[in-house]
């Protein structure tokens, strides 16, 4: 007979439910979050196990991929998906959601979502952390113009170069500003420091990758649009169309229809946040580039003449995820 099973992950311990084909419960158990103490479960000979279904989250590439390694069936699913099927069940707690999984396993009734490969993952962490400096050195930088505004100091248009220059010339007569303000620049300065050995790093990845350096040469683009795009994509294959790229990216209208009613929102936004906002801003330059012509602009330039240019930068990013993939 064959079996299915679920996993309900969290930090410390993973509710586990196996089924049979009929949908009795054979076995529940919690066990360590750990794929070593899944396996020892899974592995039991009297199970005979036909998928194991794996909810998407922060633990769920680690387990995935020891769970795989170990020649087990498992399936990472979608979230989205599987709240939706869990929704009917009028308690929630880690036992009904892994019943609820398993159920769904059994009567074929998910979502797969893929798991990206290991290179992937460390691109992806490389630029998170990247981003993640450059946000908290801004932050730092927001906050000084904000505490000089209150004693009628404005910094002004000043570029992050000369920013601490800049910082230590308005507060040279006042010792108790000068004071404060010396533990923010050097917070700031450090975080500069760091940002430009990831983005150094960054910029020799995409050096020698090939796919990388093939992007880049796309108007618009540059090294840190081109990594995260093949962070976030891993495989194209996966992808049967190339137009599908930018639905996953969220660049499509969001449609509500029912009877006779039929609403066309604006973009989705679902799917990878920093790719979005990366290729927005990729096509905002490359519409506001008027130094360099192409036929990618002059076609986003019709669309704004018609539409307006928000929904042009929109339209021109989203053919800039079809024409990467492609």
């Amino acid at each position: 007979m064959k079996h299915y099973c679920a996993l309900d992950v969290s930090v410390k311990e993973t509710a586990v439910c196996i089924v049979d084909e009929t949908g009795k419960i054979c076995r529940e158990t919690k066990v360590a979050t750990h794929p070593d103490d899944l396996i020892l479960v899974m592995k039991d000979p009297k199970w005979q196990i036909e998928r194991i279904g794996l909810e998407a989250g922060p633990l769920s590439q680690w387990l995935y991929e020891g769970l795989a390694k170990a020649g087990l069936p498992v399936i990472c699913i979608e979230t989205r998906h599987a709240k939706a099927f869990l929704k009917a069940q009028p308690n929630k707690t880690d036992r009904n959601d892994a019943r609820g999984i398993a159920q769904m396993m059994r009567v074929n009734l998910y979502r797969p979502v893929h798991v990206k490969t290991l290179t992937s993952q460390k691109h992806r962490a490389l630029l998170t952390a990247r981003k993640l400096l450059q946000e908290k050195a801004i932050a730092i930088e927001n906050d000084i113009r904000g505490l000089l505004r209150n004693f009628g100091l404005k910094v002004g248009l000043v570029g992050k170069v000369k920013f601490e220059e800049r910082i230590k010339e308005l507060v040279e007569d006042r010792p108790e500003l000068r004071e404060i303000m010396q533990p923010l620049l050097t917070a700031r300065k450090l975080l500069r420091e760091e940002f430009t050995r990831l983005h150094k790093k960054v910029l020799d990845l995409v050096r020698e990758d090939e796919v990388c350096r093939r992007l880049t040469t796309i108007p618009g683009v540059g090294p840190v649009v081109a990594l995260t795009y093949t962070a976030t994509i891993d495989i194209p294959a996966r992808f049967a169309h190339s137009k599908a790229v930018g639905s996953v990216l969220g660049l499509t209208p969001r449609l509500n229809e029912s009877g006779e009613s039929k609403r066309v929102g604006r973009v989705s936004c679902c799917g990878d946040a920093m790719m979005r906002s990366l290729l927005y801003e990729a096509a905002q330059v490359l519409l506001a580039n008027v130094k360099k012509w192409s036929w990618l602009r002059a076609w986003a330039m019709n669309i704004a003449k018609r539409r307006g240019r928000q929904k042009a930068v929109v339209a021109l990013a989203r053919r800039l995820a079809v024409i990467m993939h492609r």
